[in-house]
């Protein structure tokens, strides 16, 4: 998956000029930060070097997962038109170009971002898209209640692993009350994003919402430890992107976890591809989530007519009616 062209011209011309090993010395010490999922009361990006290595090594790979996520929503509301945006820990406006590429039709957004930095620069970037309503607002989820008007979708990226349990249900809770249509919830691949897409899970369910995507269900996740839900998209690596990371394979894999929920019941998909298909001479292996509330494997061969076809094209994350 590639940035929207607008995106990539606007990144490119925030990375002009910069040293490749300060960008590469403050990428490595972002990678650090994410990794330990440290929370030492600052942002993970507060200095203008670590803001550029954020958008040279990790806006690409946030933007794919993001995107992602959003065409399975889009899959199973193939009627939702949102107009309106609230993007809660925006960081330089990643899911705003992410929404705005799944759903033209938005024309309103309100991106919440604490960092001045991350702000400055997504106004930066944003200033590159086709005209439409853009405000930028300080917030820090850590302190205080988070109260804002309704918007059709909102969207949380990345962002819960920065706060502690209490401030990330405040902040769900705020956020689900600030939904209009649509919340979609992205985080980390790790067995720990999981985690927290579990708790937000349940805390949504208990708060009325009705599940989109990925679950086929809105039982218990029959996945048990030290198995985890998670899924990935590839990137391809631009030149500034692989000299930020000291890389020569021109892509990378991002492993990421997602939640969508909606105010009103959808028609879910009655399966979720759960890992990377097996194929096989005339049958494809499928570890599949599935509407009863259960995880299982199923081989599907040639005699299953037209939903071997389908299980042929299939990948890991699609949905699948079984």
């Amino acid at each position: 998956m590639e940035l929207p062209p607008a995106l990539r011209d606007a990144v490119d011309a925030a990375l002009e000029g910069a040293s490749t090993a300060a960008l590469a010395e403050a990428s490595a010490m972002l990678s650090q930060r994410y990794r330990s999922e440290l929370r030492d009361g600052r942002f993970h990006v507060s200095e203008d070097y670590a803001a550029r290595a954020y958008l040279a090594a990790r806006l690409p790979a946030t933007f794919a997962a993001v995107r992602a996520a959003m065409g399975e929503a889009e899959l199973q509301m193939p009627d939702f038109r949102p107009t309106s945006l609230l993007d809660l820990g925006a960081g330089p406006g990643t899911a705003m170009w992410a929404a705005r590429d799944a759903w033209p039709s938005i024309d309103d957004t309100l991106m919440i971002e604490g960092s001045p930095t991350m702000r400055r620069w997504g106004e930066k970037l944003a200033a590159s898209a086709a005209p439409f309503r853009r405000e930028w607002r300080a917030a820090d989820f850590s302190k205080g209640r988070l109260a804002v008007e309704t918007h059709d979708l909102v969207t949380i990226a990345y962002v819960l692993d920065e706060l502690e349990l209490d401030a990330r249900a405040a902040l769900i809770e705020a956020a689900w009350q600030a939904t209009g249509s649509l919340l979609l919830i992205v985080e980390p691949g790790t067995p720990a994003g999981w985690q927290r897409i579990l708790d937000t899970r349940t805390q949504l369910l208990g708060l009325g919402a009705n599940i989109v995507a990925p679950c086929a269900h809105q039982a218990p996740c029959p996945i048990v430890s030290p198995d985890w839900c998670h899924f990935s998209r590839r990137v391809a690596r631009t030149k500034i992107h692989l000299r930020s990371k000291g890389a020569v394979v021109p892509f990378e894999d991002e492993k990421f976890i997602y939640l969508a929920v909606s105010r009103a019941p959808v028609a879910r998909a009655t399966g979720r591809v759960l890992s990377p298909p097996r194929a096989g001479s005339g049958k494809v292996s499928l570890k599949l989530c599935l509407a009863s509330g259960a995880a299982e494997t199923r081989l599907i061969t040639k005699r299953d007519g037209e939903l071997f076809k389908a299980a042929r094209r299939i990948d890991w994350g699609d949905a699948l009616d079984v």
